[in-house]
């Protein structure tokens, strides 16, 4: 009996060494190749500068949610440049509208190395800034500066993508005349570079036009109280008045022009054109007083893609188009389809290709003249019926 046990104990032991013995003997599986490390996408900045604070912050954040909506979709696409993928980083500053800060703003981009820059909005901050960003080299699209100074700086990389005042402020001052069929016409400015700009060349226009103008008095940007500018402008009985400058101004104007029984006409550059004008002149206001006009607009064919654009804002943002977001969506793309298409997103490099753009965009086709215009600039004048604006006509 223990002799059996110390035979199956003997057995199992030879049993136990020939396993092990299969285990060393079988070969080790080949390492699985290591994936190879995904490239890293390079972060390309892109400047964005409006008002965000102060009276007109509603134009400032409309035309910033339109850079952002640009961002976040050229970076849902997938985008290379160069070959190299990449992703784009909006870097948003606040101007306030006012020309100290706007400069500090460039500045600010300027040491943050951004590759273009989307603005700023008005003509009065464009203006000072474009300088910065020349001598640092940076591409600069306004969305929306309409005062021709802007690109008869001679600055290679000045653009913007709407008409300018010669065209929008000549253009109303004919319509003044020829339409509106006024004799008499007084004109107010904000004495900002935009508001005077536009005053200026409205005011040519309607001496084209042969009409005249009885009146020309100015305020600022920040005033609030017009009494005595039209009281004095009343005793002309003007046809129509003409104001420079910005909607949140423009508003509190028509309430104390109705006050004082100032039963003309009002019209306005595309400062004034926008759908936030019916809440700030509420009961001052009436149907078919205001006229305006937008410097830019889309009509047959085209139409369709800037409704589309405008329901998708209203959908993200849970707001209207004010007036130029659809045109820094443009101009956002603009600039980084001329990284694409020079394959690089070195302000030098990619430059020429920005000079040379032919570019389909919801506001229209986008190519650029040898001083950084747009070509073929487009104007939509419009009115406001029960509260809301409405086209009159699109014109080139």
């Amino acid at each position: 009996m223990q002799l059996n046990i110390k035979l199956a104990v003997i057995a199992a032991a030879v049993a136990l060494a020939a396993c092990g013995k299969k285990e060393e003997a079988a070969p080790a599986p080949a390492a699985a190749p290591a994936a190879a490390p995904a490239a890293a996408a390079q972060v390309i900045k892109i400047g964005h500068v409006g008002p965000t604070s102060g009276a007109i912050a509603h134009l400032g954040k409309d035309n910033e949610n339109g850079a952002r909506m640009a961002i976040e979709e050229l970076n849902a696409a997938g985008l290379t440049i160069g070959g190299n993928p990449v992703k784009f980083e909006l870097l948003a500053e606040d101007d306030a509208a006012d020309p100290k800060q706007g400069t500090a703003a460039a500045t600010k981009l300027v040491d943050a190395k951004v590759a273009g820059v989307i603005g700023h909005l008005n003509s009065g901050t464009t203006i000072p800034a474009s300088q910065i960003y020349n001598d640092a080299g940076i591409p600069q699209i306004s969305p929306s500066a309409t005062n021709p100074k802007y690109t008869r700086q001679g600055y290679a990389g000045a653009f913007r993508v709407v008409a300018d005042d010669v065209h929008l402020g000549g253009t109303l001052g004919k319509y003044a005349v020829e339409t509106l069929k006024a004799k008499n016409v007084a004109v107010i400015d904000d004495r900002t570079a935009y508001g005077q700009g536009v005053a200026d060349e409205f005011e040519k226009g309607v001496a084209a036009a042969g009409g005249k103008v009885v009146g020309r008095e100015f305020t600022n940007d920040k005033a609030t109280d017009f009494n005595a500018i039209l009281t004095t402008l009343k005793a002309k009985k003007p046809d129509v008045v003409f104001f420079g400058g910005m909607d949140a101004v423009a508003g509190p104007m028509l309430k104390q022009m109705k006050q004082l029984g100032i039963n003309a006409k009002f019209m306005g550059g595309d400062g004034i054109c926008s759908t936030e004008l019916p809440k700030l002149a509420a009961d001052g206001l009436a149907d078919d007083q205001v006229f305006c006009a937008e410097a830019g607009g889309v009509e047959g064919e085209q139409k369709e893609g800037m409704d589309k654009f405008r329901a998708d804002f209203k959908a993200k943002f849970n707001a209207d188009v004010q007036v130029y977001a659809p045109y820094v969506y443009d101009a956002t793309k603009v600039l980084v389809n001329a990284m694409v298409t020079a394959g690089s997103a070195d302000p030098k490099v990619y430059l020429p290709a920005l000079k040379a753009t032919n570019y389909k965009g919801v506001t229209g086709n986008i190519a650029f003249d040898e001083k950084g215009d747009i070509k073929n600039g487009a104007l939509t004048l419009m009115t406001y019926k029960g509260g809301n604006r409405t086209t009159l006509a699109v014109i080139r």
